[in-house]
């Protein structure tokens, strides 16, 4: 019971979801919330129900999964509800008033929140506990993944259309495939797959930034960014299991919470850029990523390109004396991580250090000429994969803006 109350008063101060497991390792409840130390804490108290006694008086171990809002936790909390099935859920898995999804049985299919499900053909989700959270939740997707709403098809595109929040099946603007393909990403959101769905976007983000196609490109990378937090849900249902794999694959003295990772992006050297994202907890902190206009370097020199960002970066953390991340990553191979460490030697700095080939995805790492090979599933690798994938397209995502600014002054 010490080990278990020390998890719960150690809980992360975010939110997300908590799978409670009995001595067998089953998974006994699951739940929710805006901060899971807060919540967790609360089990701890005196006053507790006769039905919450009894759940804690099994309760051996506990798991987190870290969302980025209560809305989107609560997506994942239906989606492994209806997964394991755990004994004291039975309300969310039972109860016919909780608030479902429907996705109704039509040519251009219509979605909204119901509370009765029927046998009419629609495709029911859920049931989720809070509507009002499930709300909240559906505009985060629909902003990404607009659909359709309205009872009736109007003969002219709506205000939902001139939001962006519908793409106007009632006039023929996007055709009864697409729309299909619309909805099934909405499903695999819904259903806590967004990586799955994340994965074949990047794949079409790639093709479309190959065909010059950047318009198409920056629209499927808003999307991806709409699941990075969305689907952290999913996609980072195992980040703890991530950082702990890592932790463990590069021998670290404790668990690399804060990771900035490096890319350059550069078109025969033309308005080359830089740079860095920073994660925590396996999550993207986006109010701690920065872009670099590559100043002291010419030419085709991702070495030294690489060299400057890393160099500007910690001089300027040690001169302001601001924290220092747990790990760094770079985006290259064995020379690109020497040519860093170099620079982090100028500075005095001895923090661990590891690098991704592109071709192989080999990991590079600290005083090992040879590199590490893991298997396309391996955890660590997976959130290697997720760092390098973002900190490549922050930085193509900057050098656009100014090749656009370079051919048309704004």
């Amino acid at each position: 019971m010490n080990n278990l109350r020390t998890k719960f008063v150690t809980a992360p101060d975010t939110a997300g979801v908590y799978l409670m497991r009995d001595k067998a390792g089953r998974i006994i409840y699951i739940g929710k919330a805006n901060s899971l130390r807060k919540r967790l804490m609360s089990y701890l108290g005196k006053d507790l129900s006769s039905k919450t006694i009894a759940l804690m008086s099994h309760v051996e171990d506990i798991e987190f999964k870290l969302c980025p809002n209560e809305s989107l936790a609560l997506l994942l909390e239906a989606s492994l509800v209806h997964k394991h099935k755990p004994r004291y859920n039975v309300s969310l898995r039972d109860d016919k008033s909780f608030p479902y999804v429907k996705i109704t049985n039509e040519t251009f299919p219509r979605l909204y929140i119901t509370r009765k499900k029927e046998a009419d053909g629609a495709d029911y989700i859920g049931p989720y506990t809070n509507a009002k959270l499930l709300k909240g939740a559906l505009k985060i997707i629909r902003h990404s993944f607009p659909f359709r709403s309205c009872k009736t098809l109007p003969r002219k595109p709506c205000m939902y259309y001139r939001l962006n929040l519908s793409p106007a099946p009632c006039v023929g603007l996007i055709s009864k495939l697409g729309y299909a393909k619309l909805l099934n990403n909405i499903r695999t959101v819904l259903n806590g797959r967004a990586d799955t769905l994340i994965q074949k976007l990047s794949k079409q983000m790639s093709e479309s930034s190959g065909k010059l196609d950047f318009e198409a490109a920056a629209k499927i990378r808003d999307q991806i960014n709409a699941l990075s937090s969305i689907g952290k849900a999913s996609l980072g249902l195992n980040s703890q299991d991530e950082i702990e794999d890592l932790k463990k694959l590069l021998n670290l003295s404790r668990i690399p919470k804060r990771i900035e990772a490096f890319d350059i992006s550069n078109i025969s050297g033309q308005e080359a850029t830089g740079s860095m994202v920073s994660f925590i907890y396996g999550r993207p902190d986006k109010n701690n990523y920065r872009r670099f206009r590559i100043k002291g370097i010419s030419g085709i020199d991702d070495y030294g390109m690489i060299a400057e960002v890393v160099l500007r970066r910690y001089q300027r953390l040690v001169k302001e004396k601001l924290s220092l991340p747990d790990l760094i990553l770079i985006d290259g191979g064995r020379a690109h991580l020497l040519t860093a460490e170099k620079q982090l030697c100028a500075l005095n700095l001895n923090i661990p250090l590891v690098s991704i080939a592109k071709e192989e995805e080999h990991i590079y790492t600290q005083g090992r000429i040879k590199p590490i090979k893991l298997k396309i599933d391996t955890p660590a690798l997976n959130l290697i994969r997720r760092i390098r994938d973002e900190a490549h397209r922050f930085a193509v995502s900057y050098h656009h803006i100014l090749r656009r600014k370079k051919f048309i002054g704004r």
